[in-house]
């Protein structure tokens, strides 16, 4: 009943300490944290061994107590009875043949087993010292007997019970040693389960402990990679907020400031595009109708070098004007990468819907596009995934020969998620154009077999929007052709 006192006392002031503990968290730093709790788990730790190693020390004492108090009774005991033996054999001859000398004998005798007497009453067995009292009492009655010359009838039943109480003296022994064996043993297996329990019971306390030191280590640290990936993502309009150390949450505050600076960055970047998109737009277009009313020869007939000026500046109106319309486009994109809007589609249907919107285009190269999915549902951003789509199969087409075979592969697995692959039998990337084939308005050295008008802002869209959805876009090695692998978390 002690023992489960104790525990739960125990158990109590664990809880307490780690309570305050938790409390005590929220002022302190990362490193002053990580020092308290170690030193809280070498505190339980050493404790319980502390005590356990106090539990055995006593045990030890008392077992080898016992040990001495058995071995010296019991070999009072074993003195005892060789010394009623000689003072029974003493009072006989000396009843027999009246020799003073026998008397003598017998006095000795009978002192030294007194002296045996007071040895064994120093022992303090209990179940013995009656018996004890008992002889003394026999002792001084045949020693009184033989002051009176009493006849042998009389004094033979006080010899025989002087025999008698030896034996039951012995006996009685015999059970305190066990007695003594057996508490030792008894109160050896209470401190054992008590040990043990204080030994799970620290242990315990130690992993809470670590648990709780884990628990507020760990969720900041999960917060600022949450923070650090909103960021990375130009996701700017949810606040950073970090707990945890303070110095985790100084850093949480700087990260928050941060997150407003990026913020006006991103919101100025935008604001001088539209703002430059369209004051050229506006030009251009008075520009673009100038040409035309010259090519049509409103102001009068044109002559030859005249028209071939008109084409050339018709050309170069042309090809500022899809610059213009790509910057507006890439702008745009940035923009809707900070939203998501995930819904479940069917990723086989999903996948011919989009070949299905090339289909004349890729017919008018003589080009064949297949798709390889398994049928299976998938939570992704459609729009994104189809702007991202449609410029790889644009691509795709564009630099295929004619006759070639495109092919659409995805593959689903519940670690990586969609992997979406784009493969095509054209010229493929040049390797001085692969660290850069992603940037805005790069376009690579390998040109296509027919004319495209493009301003090398495809793919640069498709990073951005593969960005927001959480994945990752790259370029794959290939013999021929080039080979684009898209793989986005499926968050289901």
């Amino acid at each position: 009943m002690e023992a489960i006192i104790f525990l739960i006392s125990q158990i109590a002031t664990v809880y307490t300490a780690i309570f305050l503990k938790i409390r005590a968290m929220i002022r302190i730093s990362f490193r002053q944290g990580m020092l308290s709790g170690f030193a809280v788990i070498v505190i339980l730790l050493g404790g319980a061994a502390l005590h356990g190693w106090l539990v055995v020390e006593r045990l030890l004492v008392q077992s080898r107590q016992g040990s001495e108090h058995a071995i010296a009774l019991m070999a009072s005991i074993q003195e005892l009875s060789e010394r009623t033996i000689d003072i029974e054999r003493s009072a006989r001859q000396y009843l027999v043949l009246d020799d003073p000398m026998f008397r003598q004998h017998f006095d000795e005798h009978l002192a030294r087993s007194l002296v045996v007497i007071d040895r064994l009453d120093a022992v303090s067995a209990e179940p013995v010292i009656p018996l004890l009292a008992g002889w003394r009492m026999v002792a001084e009655a045949v020693r009184s007997g033989l002051d009176q010359k009493i006849g042998k009838a009389e004094l033979g039943p006080l010899l025989g019970r002087l025999v008698e109480l030896n034996d039951l003296i012995k006996q009685s022994g015999q059970h305190w040693v066990e007695g003594e064996s057996t508490r030792i043993l008894d109160d050896l297996e209470a401190n054992r389960l008590l040990l043990g329990g204080q030994i799970m019971l620290a242990l315990l306390g130690a992993f809470m402990v670590a648990l709780a030191i884990g628990w507020w280590l760990v969720r900041p640290v999960r917060q600022l990679e949450v923070a650090i990936s909103r960021l990375g993502a130009s996701r700017f309009d949810e606040a950073i907020t970090v707990g945890g150390p303070v110095d985790l949450r100084h850093l949480g505050k700087r990260l928050d400031w941060l997150r407003l600076r990026l913020g006006e960055l991103e919101n100025d970047r935008e604001r001088a595009l539209r703002h430059v998109s369209h004051e050229l737009k506006t030009p251009l277009t008075a520009l673009k109708e100038g040409v035309a009313l010259l090519r049509d020869e409103v102001p009068g007939p044109l002559a030859v070098n005249q028209r071939e000026v008109v084409e050339i500046l018709e050309h170069n109106v042309a090809g500022l004007q899809v610059q213009i319309e790509s910057l507006l486009s890439l702008n745009a994109a940035a923009f809707e990468a900070r939203r998501l809007n995930l819904e479940s589609v069917g990723l086989l249907k999903f996948l011919r819907r989009a070949v299905q919107r090339h289909e004349l285009h890729a017919q008018a190269r003589d080009l064949s596009i297949t798709v390889n999915a398994p049928e299976l549902i998938v939570t992704l951003d459609v729009e994104k995934m189809t702007v991202v789509l449609d410029n790889l199969l644009s691509n795709a087409i564009d630099f295929s020969p004619s006759g070639a075979e495109i092919q659409i592969v995805a593959q689903h697995s519940g670690d990586s998620g969609l992997c979406l692959e784009c493969i095509d039998q054209g010229p493929g990337i040049a390797p001085e154009d692969v660290q850069r084939i992603f940037d805005p308005f790069y376009q690579g050295h390998r040109h296509a077999p027919c004319p495209r008008r493009g301003s090398g802002v495809g793919l640069s869209i498709v990073r951005e929007l593969v960005r927001a959805m959480g994945g990752v876009v790259s370029l794959l090695p290939s013999e021929k052709g080039a080979h684009f692998c898209v793989e986005i978390p499926d968050d289901k």
